[in-house]
C-alpha cells in the first residue's frame, strides 16, 4: 500500500463510526506533508500496526507496551517506508515472534489518531495509525520483544477491562465481532 493508495483508499472508506471518519479528514491532511512517514514529523506522523485475531475471532494479541504501560496492538513508526502495510506486518513480527500472518482485509481494517506523552526531549505528539486485520495461529510460539513488558492472547470480552476501556481499541471489538458474525467490517 503506497502514500497514493492510502490517500485513494482513506478518500473511498466509509465508516459506520463518527470519530473515523473524522479522522478521514485529518490523514488526508496529513499525507500531503512529504515527510509523514518520518517520526520527527510534528505535530504527527503515519504508524501501522497489526490487529491480529485467532482463527474463530474470538481472541485477539495484544503487547504490554513497556513505554507506555498500556495493553496495545503491535505497531510502530514509518521511519520512511510509505508502504504502511509493510510497517503493520513488520512490526506484528517484531513485537510478537510470529512469522505466519493471513490477511483479513485487503486494505486497513481501522484508522485512528491517538496523543503520545512527551517522552526526553521529544514533544507530545500525534499518531496517525493505519491498522490491519490479520490472523495468526494461537498456538505459534510467541517471544517478547524489548519494546513489550509482556504478550498475551485475550478474550474479546476480557479487552475493555485490561486497556481502561480504549475507545479505538474497543471499536476494532466492535468491528471484529461483527467479522465473526458475517459481517464485512
Amino acid at each position: 500500500m503506497t502514500r497514493d493508495s492510502l490517500i485513494k483508499t482513506i478518500k473511498s472508506y466509509s465508516s459506520p463510526f463518527v470519530e473515523e471518519e473524522n479522522h478521514k479528514i485529518k490523514f488526508l491532511q496529513l499525507l500531503d506533508h512529504p515527510r509523514s512517514f518520518y517520526r520527527d514529523h510534528l505535530p504527527g506522523h503515519i504508524t501501522g500496526s497489526a490487529w491480529i485475531v485467532n482463527d474463530d475471532f474470538s481472541k485477539t494479541l495484544l503487547v504490554l507496551h513497556a513505554k507506555l504501560g498500556r495493553w496495545l496492538q503491535p505497531g510502530g513508526h514509518a521511519d520512511g517506508n510509505e508502504n504502511v502495510l509493510e510497517v503493520a506486518l513488520r512490526e506484528a513480527e517484531e513485537e510478537t515472534g510470529l512469522h505466519t500472518f493471513n490477511m483479513l482485509k485487503p486494505s486497513f481494517f481501522d484508522l485512528d489518531i491517538h496523543p503520545i506523552p512527551r517522552r526526553g526531549d521529544f514533544p507530545s505528539h500525534l499518531h496517525f495509525d493505519v491498522r490491519f486485520l490479520v490472523q495468526a495461529c494461537e498456538q505459534d510460539s510467541l517471544k517478547i520483544s524489548e519494546e513489550s513488558i509482556d504478550l498475551k492472547w485475550f478474550e474479546m470480552d476480557e479487552i475493555g477491562d485490561i486497556t481502561g476501556h480504549n475507545l479505538s481499541i474497543l471499536r476494532m471489538i466492535q468491528k471484529t465481532l461483527h467479522m465473526q458474525t458475517g459481517g464485512r467490517g
